[in-house]
């Protein structure tokens, strides 16, 4: 087949399809074959004396889908009093997830400056530079640090300081946030384009000054979009942190879990699925508005 450019001098484009190599198709052959045996193999092993494709299983999960839905006992399943709970959870649960977005997100802005070495690091040699390179370094690894240890265990290490609430729950999963908003926001402000920096630094510009004027203008709608991205996970976030913090829908949905009430555990999984479908939204909405 070919093409010719228009516009242009007329030059013949050569395309030539080719098939797949004899090894790529005993590759692919391969990985199907042992995909397949892996299930196969899965299914087959008794697991308390049940295989995992048997008549037993397939009851017993239709026993469980039927707890978790209502369907057993739809009256009570849509109680107003129930919902009405849920309702009062569902607030806790968005008021931790907004409260931990807020400090991530402000503490972050703070920090993105002492993190970008084309903002701290401006001395061309001498102890003001080692100075500059040694903050850049320990914001860099207060990152690291934060953002690699996990949520649930923030949540265990903050409630030995703080009772167990709202705000345990928020300060556990802002710490670990810090270092992941940090992150792309530094290596953010490390690629914008060079050359507006330079021209305000030429005028006499100091580091900061540079940061709020040259710097900042270009990745504003980023900044905008990780925040609103972390407050969606951080959304999810709240099911597991709920657990240890004993606040909101996460801490409710430990305990049905731990007295096998199956129907509640389906109502709290219907009201996140709602509330993760609002997040999504405003997100959408929110992205939309910074383009």
């Amino acid at each position: 087949m070919t093409v010719e450019s228009q516009g242009r001098s007329n030059r013949t484009w050569a395309f030539s399809p080719h098939l797949p190599s004899a090894a790529a198709v005993l590759i692919v052959t391969m990985a199907a074959v042992l995909i397949v045996s892996s299930w196969l193999y899965l299914a087959s092993i008794p697991n308390n004396g049940r295989s995992l494709i048997s008549s037993d299983s397939l009851a017993r999960s239709a026993e469980f889908v039927g707890d978790l839905t209502g369907s057993h006992s739809s009256s009570s399943f849509w109680r107003h009093d129930n919902w009405f709970d849920l309702a009062k959870l569902a607030g806790d649960t968005l008021a931790m997830s907004v409260l931990a977005a807020f400090i991530a997100g402000i503490a972050a802005f703070v920090l993105i400056p002492f993190a970008a070495s084309n903002v701290v690091i401006v001395s061309a040699r001498g102890p003001r530079r080692l100075f500059q390179e040694a903050m850049y370094g320990l914001t860099r690894a207060l990152f690291i640090a934060t953002r690699s240890v996990p949520e649930l265990l923030w949540a265990l290490i903050v409630i030995f300081v703080f009772t167990p609430g709202i705000l345990a729950g928020a300060l556990a999963m802002a710490v670990h946030n810090i270092g992941v908003i940090g992150r792309l926001g530094a290596d953010t402000v490390e690629d914008v384009e060079a050359r507006p920096i330079q021209a305000i630094r030429s005028a006499g510009a100091g580091p900061f000054q540079t940061y709020l004027i040259g710097i900042l203008p270009q990745i504003t709608r980023q900044l905008l979009t990780f925040q609103i991205y972390r407050w969606e996970v951080i959304i999810r976030t709240t099911a597991v942190v709920g657990f240890v913090a004993a606040s909101g829908l996460g801490y409710q949905l430990r305990l049905d879990l731990s007295f096998f009430r199956y129907k509640e555990v389906g109502q709290l999984l219907l009201v996140y699925i709602l509330i993760v479908w609002g997040v999504d939204a405003i997100s959408a909405l929110a992205r939309r508005s910074v383009r």
